[in-house]
């Protein structure tokens, strides 16, 4: 269940739908984005992801790999968008607690470069 609320709510950017976040968080959700804000329950989460998808597009929000253990997934993953009208791209991991009625509490991102380079290997 975890797994498939995760990668709904990835694919919700996408298709800027904001309907999985109402059905599956909790309404004291907290979600602290990689780069510094942090939305402090479910109704400044809907009015961010609405501010967003008005002045951007995700075009690639890409699932690497989903790890759950207990009520925690950890999610590996690649993203890139268009927001007011430059292209943005990089790699990433979410920590995203669940409660006990599986509806997301916490998502915590980690942003990562996703242009990798190997300064030891030979041609």
């Amino acid at each position: 269940m975890k797994k498939e609320i995760i990668s709904e709510y990835f694919q919700s950017w996408l298709d800027k739908n904001s309907k999985v976040i109402k059905d599956n968080f909790d309404d004291k959700a907290v979600y602290r984005e990689c780069y510094g804000p942090i939305y402090r329950n479910k109704k400044e989460i809907l009015a961010w992801f609405s501010d967003w998808n008005e002045k951007g597009t995700v075009l690639v929000w890409t699932i690497k790999r989903i790890i759950i253990i207990h009520q925690t997934g950890i999610v590996e993953w690649h993203f890139k968008c268009d927001y007011l009208n430059k292209i943005s791209e990089f790699d990433g991991v979410s920590l995203i607690d669940f409660n006990l009625e599986d509806k997301i509490i916490c998502i915590k991102e980690f942003e990562s470069k996703s242009d990798h380079y190997y300064p030891y290997s030979q041609n």
